[in-house]
């Protein structure tokens, strides 16, 4: 069987990621789609809009045949971390051929992660000259680019489809990686369309009907936040604040250059006062949400790092009905093990069990912050 793997977070599910599952399918003679998800947590540091179950259903509805979660460790990090945890899970699995993802661009990101690798020392040092010189880690990442290989990767999605490139360069070279161009509203772009808005846009607006034209039917109709608006999650962060130390906020991912000593002398604001304060042109507000999300959870850098190289597990959350058997099949093959059951989690051991405890705190955290109980060892079938 040849797969098509998507890494993604659905925070929510709209209609530029069905655009993305259809492309993908498209693309080549793929025998099925296998999503890896983040789970109740984003990269950006928020909690999801919806339990991960629901979110991978609705992805299954739309056309993947199974989505399984990312570990949160890997899935609350800086995007090499995101890239690296996500294509770890999906290189293990040997019907994977390929990784599909959506861009700006459709640049050739293999070869300007190659580049990267083959110029690493100027790479670093073009990244580090941009950064002293105040640019975002963004503007400085894609003039870096630029040095070592001519190449334009200029938005957050092109940074991301650099970061997966790179992981399957360490890890399985011969995947191919195929490019989506993305279709309607720009990453982050406020103005809502007829059909297509990003994510950031349909979170920001959750109250505006014309939200309900960007999504899916089945995906609308759940649609509403769980961002801690009753102050649950802002409430969690900062008791995890008060009890941190300088020391122990500069060993989660972002809390290093001073900025933990930063973050700790405004830790008596609110949650979005701090973050304020703490944002620059050199730390973005969502390194500051990650690294204030990662202190409460206990996500530890050097923890993830560990994870990273000894770790790993395949937590399907969705798979779609008629291809059940043969999609649980391909990921058993893989030589990570498979956790559905509370049995199969009896059976983890070392830093995998640790790995997966870490997880499973991450889910009871949006449980306990959204009001809503989810049981963790199911498997939805749609």
């Amino acid at each position: 069987m040849k797969i098509c793997a998507i890494i993604c977070e659905f925070n929510p599910f709209h209609n530029g990621h069905a655009y993305l599952l259809e492309r993908a399918r498209a693309a080549k003679d793929f025998d099925a789609l296998l999503c890896v998800m983040s789970g109740p947590f984003t990269q950006r540091g928020d909690m999801a809009l919806t339990d991960k179950f629901t979110r991978a259903a609705h992805a299954v509805t739309g056309g993947a045949d199974a989505v399984v979660e990312l570990p949160s460790p890997f899935a609350v990090a800086p995007a090499p971390v995101f890239a690296d945890g996500a294509v770890k899970l999906l290189a293990s699995v040997p019907e994977v051929c390929a990784i599909a993802f959506g861009c700006e661009s459709e640049g050739d990101f293999y070869g300007a992660a190659k580049a990267v690798a083959d110029n690493r020392e100027l790479f670093d040092m073009t990244v580090k000259a941009g950064l002293e010189r105040g640019e975002s880690y963004a503007k400085s990442c894609s003039e870096g680019v630029e040095a070592v290989c001519g190449g334009a990767v200029t938005g957050p999605n092109d940074l991301l489809a650099l970061e997966y490139a790179s992981a399957v360069l360490r890890r399985r070279p011969e995947l191919e990686l195929l490019p989506v161009k993305r279709t309607g509203a720009g990453h982050g772009a406020m103005e809502l369309g007829l059909h297509y808005a990003s994510a950031s846009t349909i979170r920001a607006n959750l109250g505006d009907g014309r939200t309900r034209a960007c999504v899916p039917p089945y995906a609308a109709d759940g649609l509403r936040a769980a961002d801690g608006s009753d102050g649950r999650m802002e409430a969690i962060i900062r008791y995890a604040l008060t009890r941190a130390t300088a020391a122990s906020l500069e060993g989660v991912y972002g809390g290093g250059e001073g900025l933990a000593n930063k973050i700790k002398a405004l830790s008596g604001l609110r949650l979005e006062e701090i973050i304020s304060a703490a944002t620059s042109r050199r730390y973005p507000s969502s390194r500051i949400r990650r690294a204030l999300t990662a202190n409460a959870l206990g996500f530890a850098a050097e923890d993830t790092e560990r994870f990273l190289r000894s770790a790993g597990y395949l937590k399907p959350l969705a798979v779609k009905r008629e291809r059940a058997d043969e999609m649980l099949a391909a990921l058993a093959r893989s030589p990570l093990p498979v956790v559905i059951t509370g049995s199969d989690v009896m059976r983890l051991e070392g830093a995998t069990a640790e790995l997966y405890a870490a997880s499973r705190l991450a889910h009871d955290v949006w449980c306990a912050a959204s009001g809503r109980q989810v049981y963790d060892c199911t498997l939805k079938k749609i």
